[in-house]
């Protein structure tokens, strides 16, 4: 399977304020490439932190062009997903560490947990059951960080606005309990290029 982490952030790699405000940090183009990306994968990812906060939608909308809708899936530990939320519909699969209730008409399926949320090879391995053999990882940085630390990663798609939040700021990816530089995640850059004011690189794993 393909795992895509993409990433919408400040040249200091932040992807929102200290109090949260995140719309919108890269611009319009930027936000149009996010959504040719979205429609190129089978499945699109975010954990529930991002669900309670932006309430988002999750599909590809691209101008003058029908696009097949990417399953929606949420890491939701604790379902604490409203059943008033965006998500809780068709077309979304909640993966959880507990046992499976009702959310909406989202399915909702358990798997395998470690240290209380779902374990990355867990969750790769119901996207497969699922039929999914890409998947584009929009956030947050608990998410980000998480399938990191697995190795799972394989793409970085890096949206960089030209603005600066400083170290209040929320970081995209959070702790990696790094030992050493050694044990830092590796990639090599395929690409950089401008859309609008902002700069889009792209990674792939070494």
């Amino acid at each position: 399977m393909r795992v895509t982490l993409k990433l919408a952030t400040s040249l200091d790699g932040r992807i929102a304020t200290a109090d949260g405000e995140s719309r919108w940090i890269t611009g319009e183009a930027a936000r149009l490439e996010g959504h040719r990306l979205r429609a190129g994968h089978d499945a699109i990812l975010v954990g529930v932190e991002t669900v309670l906060k932006d309430d988002p939608e999750l599909t590809a909308r691209l101008p003058g062009r029908s696009v097949d809708q990417p399953l929606r899936v949420v890491l939701d530990s604790r379902l604490r997903t409203p059943t008033t939320a965006k998500l809780a519909g068709e077309n979304t699969l909640i993966l959880t560490a507990v046992e499976a209730r009702t959310v909406g008409s989202a399915q909702v399926r358990r798997v395998e947990a470690e240290d209380g949320r779902p374990a990355i090879p867990a969750v790769l391995k119901a996207l497969k059951a699922a039929g999914v053999e890409s998947v584009l990882i929009e956030g947050g940085g608990q998410v980000a960080a998480a399938f990191l630390r697995a190795g799972a990663v394989d793409r970085l798609e890096w949206f960089r606005a030209p603005i600066l939040l400083g170290g209040e700021g929320r970081p995209c990816v959070a702790a990696l309990a790094l030992a050493n530089l050694a044990e830092a995640p590796k990639f090599r850059r395929l690409g950089v290029e401008p859309v609008g004011d902002d700069l889009w690189e792209r990674y792939a794993r070494f």
